[in-house]
């Protein structure tokens, strides 16, 4: 349960510690009620699509052209090609396991940080992201009708998110025109001079928020500076970010003001005045959305109370048939 209960949840929703992303048999909804996930080393799982829903049997498998790279106290492997629809970066723990970025690494890195998950390296334009309705929820390419996503032009700063943190879609922000949360974790922009990879798990200093409103959903952008960074120790408000970083908070805004135009898309808005808003704000708008995570997790959680002998029985039932299936020799 306590697994379970770490693992992405409902319609944004994977279990944790899954070990394959390869599908050897679905059973019938009718054996099972509906459930968001399973834990206990994630051989089952729920899926829906529409109103129709099974459980997808899971089997371990050798992730193929994998790199197991350290990123800080995570390491990530790498699963297909970059660029490609097939393409995932998975994230472990020290002892193997496999993780949820977005649930299972902490908001907070203690002293006042926080941790900042990398999903666009900076001067790179391929639209990368926490796949929030995936086992284990790792990183890949955004589609579009099939298609991988890139932005127009490069981004000028590594981009992210917090983990642990949640913009409720069903909340309604009364300081930002009652716009609803966009059903994401929160964005960082991090304003660093070194260039990130894909997956590092960065310390960073919150220094500023932005209330972006994106076809009138309310995406908030977190501007951090990782505390490594040579000027770490000079910037620690908004005031010193225009201190030592001239122009970068307007640079920010109308970035991703404008960044849709090329596509024919209106621009995007911005709440607060058009303004960013202080460390204290942002600090306010981390805990809230923390919060709001907290409360998606437990909710989703009774959820299996209800349902969790039922899913073990069967669990245990699907895992004898795969040992059967392991028996058979090819023919």
């Amino acid at each position: 349960m306590a697994t379970a209960l770490r693992a992405a949840v409902g319609n944004v929703a994977a279990p944790r510690a899954l070990r394959s992303s390869s599908a050897v048999k679905a059973v019938s909804s009718a054996q099972v009620a509906a459930s968001p996930f399973l834990g206990s080393k994630g051989k089952l799982f729920t899926q829906s699509s529409g109103q129709q829903q099974s459980v997808v049997v899971l089997q371990r498998r050798r992730i193929h052209g994998v790199r197991a790279l350290q990123r800080g106290d995570y390491y990530v492997k790498e699963d297909g090609k970059p660029e490609s629809l097939e393409y995932r970066v998975y994230f472990a723990d020290k002892e193997g396991n496999t993780i949820s970025p977005w649930h299972d690494i902490p908001l907070k890195a203690g002293d006042g940080l926080y941790n900042f998950i990398v999903e666009i390296p900076k001067e790179t334009s391929a639209k990368m992201e926490v796949a929030t309705d995936e086992p284990n929820t790792p990183i890949k390419q955004d589609t579009k009708k099939g298609k991988l996503r890139f932005y127009p032009y490069n981004i000028n700063w590594n981009y992210g998110l917090l983990p642990q943190t949640w913009e409720d879609p069903t909340h309604a922000n009364t300081e930002i025109e009652g716009c609803l949360g966009d059903n994401d974790p929160v964005d960082v922009v991090e304003i660093g001079e070194r260039q990130a990879k894909i997956g590092e798990v960065m310390k960073v200093k919150p220094l500023a928020v932005l209330a972006m409103i994106d076809e009138g959903e309310l995406d908030w952008k977190v501007v951090a500076i990782s505390v490594d960074d040579p000027k770490a120790k000079l910037v620690n408000t908004m005031e010193d970010v225009e201190k030592h970083f001239p122009g970068t908070l307007t640079a920010i805004r109308n970035w991703f003001r404008d960044y849709k135009i090329p596509d024919g898309k209106p621009a995007n808005r911005f709440g607060l005045d058009n303004k960013p808003a202080d460390q204290e704000y942002a600090l306010k708008v981390i805990a809230e959305t923390n919060n709001a995570w907290a409360n998606l997790v437990k909710s989703k959680g009774k959820q299996l109370v209800t349902h969790h002998r039922r899913l073990l029985h069967l669990r245990a039932l699907c895992e004898e048939n795969l040992e059967d299936w392991r028996r058979i020799k090819p023919q």
